[in-house]
């Protein structure tokens, strides 16, 4: 499930949520080799994760071969269509005097009757026109017109009976009733042969759009050194997937200036006509920037298992202790973090049990008149009425202004102390995130590691 792929999946989701229509699934498994059970599994998912449901049962190309050997034989009653009996060898030499001569494949059996008794192995072929032209008006690319002596009698039928996908998809698209097709532009010339088949069978084409290709943010093609690729690698890189719907939107589409709007909004906005000609760049800057935004509108709850997987995946084993840990932290560390993964890193501080280790320069903020400043503290924050922020924070800079001193002589070592040297929040919102106990404790700890 790539990212390009995502993105066409979410426009046509967009597009048949704003004209009403219905948003269909089809698995392409007719080449049997790479459509593996896992790489279907890894399609479903994908769109599971996006949020992108159909609104009916996948529809499974390969269960459909004898419809698709019917609509062969429609073609062949109506001559659009013949039996090839030319051999590989034969094929791969009049596609090489076809590239030298600058035409389409045209086979000898095109306009010959077939003989009569077994003569082996033979393709069916679409017989497409030799002469005029093929508009393609696409809503993206605009008005494409195709000659038709440069499209080749593409296969239909392989010589093991197997259906070829242009012909697979256009039966299938007509039988499921798709009026709308929007897909990448490597498919543009595919829509003119397709069109020739539709023409042929007497059925009303779809409309099509094309859309560009989503580049790196050098414009180079997207690659695997620009990062991840696959739905399922951003995912594990910490990013929701409503941030991801909101950003893969604005990758070749647009609605004014707005770059943060909910799935409603887009719905709404959404018109295909409305997508840039040319190739987006996928920007990591504006992901992440997107993402920090959504991650501040998430539920806590929501936030807290999150959290919890990325822990797994870094090979850890949370309990619901951690858990509880996490959801008193997160309020206190999500304004900051642009995904997941640095969300559970900014939460770490309070996964850490007692005691914990003291760095070298909290150690030595720790000597026998540093003690004494922070036994003081403590007495000092347990007088504190109420563990929250505002409180605690009221009774630090009391503390300090009663010591004579700046906040900063105690802010280094407290969080230090607090937090074992992992990143934490301010001052007070690390108090709040531990809790009274558990702060205490972990003062208490660090004065008596230090004498």
């Amino acid at each position: 499930m790539h990212i390009g792929t995502a993105r066409t999946a979410l426009f046509n989701w967009l597009y048949a949520r704003h004209c009403g229509g219905s948003f269909l699934l089809r698995i392409e498994d007719t080449d049997r080799e790479r459509s593996t059970e896992a790489s279907v599994k890894v399609i479903l998912d994908g769109l599971n994760w996006l949020g992108l449901h159909p609104d009916a049962p996948p529809v499974y190309q390969f269960a459909r071969s004898g419809r698709h050997r019917e609509a062969v034989e429609t073609l062949m009653h109506k001559g659009g269509a013949y039996r090839c009996y030319m051999t590989a060898e034969e094929t791969a030499a009049e596609r090489e005097r076809a590239r030298a001569e600058g035409r389409a494949i045209r086979s000898p059996w095109r306009d010959r009757d077939p003989p009569g008794g077994d003569n082996g192995p033979f393709t069916v072929r679409f017989r497409g026109p030799l002469e005029g032209e093929t508009l393609v008006d696409d809503r993206v690319k605009g008005p494409v017109l195709f000659q038709n002596r440069d499209l080749d009698d593409l296969v239909l039928l392989r010589s093991d009976g197997t259906p070829t996908y242009n012909l697979a998809v256009v039966v299938d698209d007509h039988d499921m009733g798709v009026t709308d097709i929007i897909r990448g532009d490597d498919h543009l010339s595919n829509a003119a042969r397709q069109s020739l088949i539709y023409q042929a069978m007497g059925w009303e084409t779809p409309l099509f759009a094309h859309l560009p290709m989503i580049h790196g943010p050098d414009g180079a093609k997207l690659s695997k050194r620009h990062g991840a690729q696959a739905v399922g690698e951003f995912a594990d890189l910490g990013y929701l997937p409503e941030a991801m719907r909101n950003y893969l939107a604005r990758l070749g589409w647009g609605h004014g200036d707005d770059e943060l709007f909910s799935d409603a909004q887009a719905i709404q906005w959404f018109d295909i006509r409305d997508v840039v000609r040319s190739p987006a760049r996928l920007d990591w800057n504006k992901l992440n920037h997107v993402n920090a935004h959504y991650i501040r509108l998430a539920d806590e709850e929501r936030l807290a298992d999150l959290a919890l997987e990325a822990l797994k995946k870094k090979g850890a084993s949370p309990d619901q202790e951690d858990r509880r840990r996490l959801l008193a932290a997160i309020p206190f560390v999500k304004e900051s973090a642009k995904t997941l993964v640095e969300l559970s890193d900014l939460t770490g501080f309070a996964l850490l049990r007692r005691p914990l280790a003291l760095e070298s320069k909290t150690s030595a903020a720790l000597d026998v008149e540093g003690r004494s400043l922070f036994e003081r503290l403590v007495q000092a924050l347990r007088q504190a009425p109420d563990w929250s922020p505002d409180p605690l924070l009221s009774a630090l800079r009391s503390f300090a202004a009663a010591e004579g001193i700046g906040l900063g002589k105690i802010g280094a070592p407290l969080r230090g102390m607090l937090s074992g040297g992992l990143p934490a929040p301010d001052l007070a919102g690390a108090l709040t995130a531990l809790g009274r106990e558990e702060s205490l404790g972990r003062i208490a700890d660090a004065l008596s590691q230090a004498r």
